[in-house]
C-alpha cells in the first residue's frame, strides 16, 4: 500500500510540474522562445491568492478565478511592455529578459515588509488525509491536484479544439507569417498566449500552496518543470502534462527506493536519457530543415 501512496504523491507533484510546463510550451509554440520566468510568475500567483483568501477572506471558489484573471492581466502586460518590443531580436536576448524578469519578480516580493520574507499557509477548505477502500491513506490535497489538473487539461483541449481563438492560436503556432497573411491577428494572439500561460501558472500556485506553502522562492520549482517540458516534447501541450507526471513519479520512486540525494538529480538524469534516446521528447514533432 505504501508503494501506491508514493505513486499517487508522485503523480500529484508531477501534475504541478506539468501545469508550469504548459506555460513553457504555450509560449514556445507561439513565439519560439523560452520563458524562464514561468516559475516566478506562478509564485506571484501564489501571493495574489494569499491576499485574496487569507487577507480579504474570499472563498477559494471566488479567489481562484480572480487570481487567474489577475495573473492573466499580468502576463498580458509582460508581453505588451517587455516581450513585444524585443521580438525579432536573437532568442538569447529574450531568454535573458525572462530570466531577469523572474529575478525582478522575486526581488519585489522579497522587499514586501513581513509578507515577502516569511512562509505562509494558504487557508483552503480541503486538507488532511482520506482513507480509501483497502486501507489506502492519501492526502486530499493530492487528489484535488490530480482532479483539477485533469479538468484544466480538458478545458484547454476544448479551447484549442472548438473555439476560434484556440484554432487561431494553433495556426499561428504552426506558421506565424502564413497566419498573418490569412488575416489572423498574430501579435494580439501572442498576448493571449502569455495571458493564458500566466493564468495556468496561477492555478498551479494554488494547487502547490498546501504542499510547499507560499514563499518568495516557491517559483524555483520551475527548474523541475522545464525538464518536464523537455521530456514530454517541447512543442506538445499533452506532452507537458505527461512529462510532468513522469518526472514526478520518477522523483517519488527515487526518493522512496534509492539513497538520499538521488531524488534531487533524478529529473535531470531522466532528461539526459530521454535526449539521448528520443531527442524530440515523448510527443515532440520531428522537424527537418532543408539547406
Amino acid at each position: 500500500m505504501m508503494e501506491l501512496q508514493v505513486l499517487v504523491s508522485g503523480i500529484a507533484q508531477g501534475c504541478i510540474y506539468g501545469l508550469i510546463a504548459l506555460g513553457f510550451v504555450l509560449i514556445y509554440k507561439a513565439t519560439e522562445t523560452v520563458s524562464f520566468a514561468q516559475g516566478d510568475i506562478m509564485m506571484v500567483g501564489g501571493f495574489v491568492a494569499l491576499l485574496l483568501i487569507n487577507q480579504l477572506g474570499l472563498s477559494l471558489w471566488l479567489a481562484l478565478p480572480l487570481a487567474v484573471l489577475a495573473l492573466a492581466a499580468f502576463g498580458l502586460g509582460i508581453e505588451r511592455l517587455m516581450i513585444r518590443p524585443v521580438l525579432g531580436q536573437p532568442a538569447f536576448a529574450i531568454v535573458m529578459l525572462t530570466l531577469g524578469l523572474g529575478y525582478l519578480a522575486r526581488g519585489v516580493i522579497t522587499m514586501l515588509p513581513v509578507v515577502g520574507t516569511e512562509t505562509h499557509r494558504l487557508e483552503l477548505p480541503y486538507s488532511g488525509p482520506v482513507t480509501l477502500p483497502g486501507g489506502i491513506v492519501l492526502a486530499v490535497e493530492q487528489l484535488v491536484v490530480i482532479g483539477l489538473t485533469l479538468l484544466l487539461s480538458l478545458g484547454l483541449y476544448a479551447l484549442f479544439r472548438f473555439t476560434r481563438v484556440g484554432v487561431a492560436m494553433q495556426a499561428a503556432s504552426q506558421n506565424q507569417l502564413a497566419a498573418y497573411y490569412m488575416g489572423i491577428p498574430v501579435r494580439r494572439l501572442n498576448g493571449y498566449v502569455w495571458a493564458l500561460a500566466a493564468g495556468v501558472a496561477a492555478v498551479a500556485a494554488v494547487l502547490l500552496a498546501p504542499i510547499t506553502f507560499v514563499h518568495a522562492n516557491m517559483g524555483l520549482i520551475g527548474l523541475k518543470a522545464f525538464p518536464a517540458a523537455v521530456v514530454g516534447g517541447f512543442g506538445s501541450l499533452p506532452g507537458a502534462i505527461v512529462g510532468g507526471i513522469v518526472i514526478g513519479v520518477v522523483e517519488a520512486l527515487a526518493g522512496f527506493y534509492l539513497p538520499e540525494g538521488v531524488k534531487d538529480i533524478s529529473a535531470y538524469v531522466l532528461v539526459l536519457l530521454v535526449l539521448m534516446l528520443m531527442p524530440h521528447g515523448l510527443f515532440g514533432e520531428r522537424l527537418a530543415k532543408k539547406v
